[in-house]
């Protein structure tokens, strides 16, 4: 599983002119899912995305993680992140799951956060036309790969 995380003072996503999810502080966070994912990398990237400690305290440190500031999550499924761009100038998305294996692990990532934060998360539709609005806060921007645990 591969993460762009966000820090955000607001994101939203739209589908269809219809906002599917907004949050005002806290994470944009984009997931990409690969066939060779599994429960465990679900778990590691899961616990590790809600206690980034990326937010400022008093002293203007990134000290604080989601749960100190009360923060949100807005998930959204992004196969384009693990796009091949070897050869050529198209890209090739070989790598991304499939839907019948995306889907469960996209929405099995939802509930984990979901649980480990102790709020709604809310999110985009799995392979829907996304329209998705931010103001990134720093910018802090981070990147997450469960294939670099080690």
């Amino acid at each position: 599983m591969r993460a762009v995380i966000q820090r955000v003072s607001e994101a939203s996503c739209r589908v269809d002119d219809k906002i599917t999810g907004a949050i005002g502080h806290g994470f944009l966070v984009l997931l990409g899912i690969e066939d060779a994912d599994t429960d465990e990398d679900l778990q590691w990237l899961a616990q590790k995305i809600t206690n980034l400690r990326v937010f400022g305290d008093e002293n203007g440190l990134m000290n604080k993680a989601l749960a100190d500031i009360d923060g949100g999550i807005l998930l959204i499924s992004q196969f384009t992140l693990f796009a091949q761009t070897k050869k050529g100038n198209r890209p090739s998305f070989i790598r991304a799951a499939r839907p019948d294996k995306a889907i469960p692990l996209y929405e099995k990532m939802k509930s984990t956060l979901e649980s480990l934060i102790n709020k709604k998360v809310e999110a985009g539709i799995f392979g829907a036309d996304m329209k998705i609005s931010l103001v990134n806060d720093g910018p802090v921007t981070i990147i997450m790969d469960t294939k670099n645990k080690e």
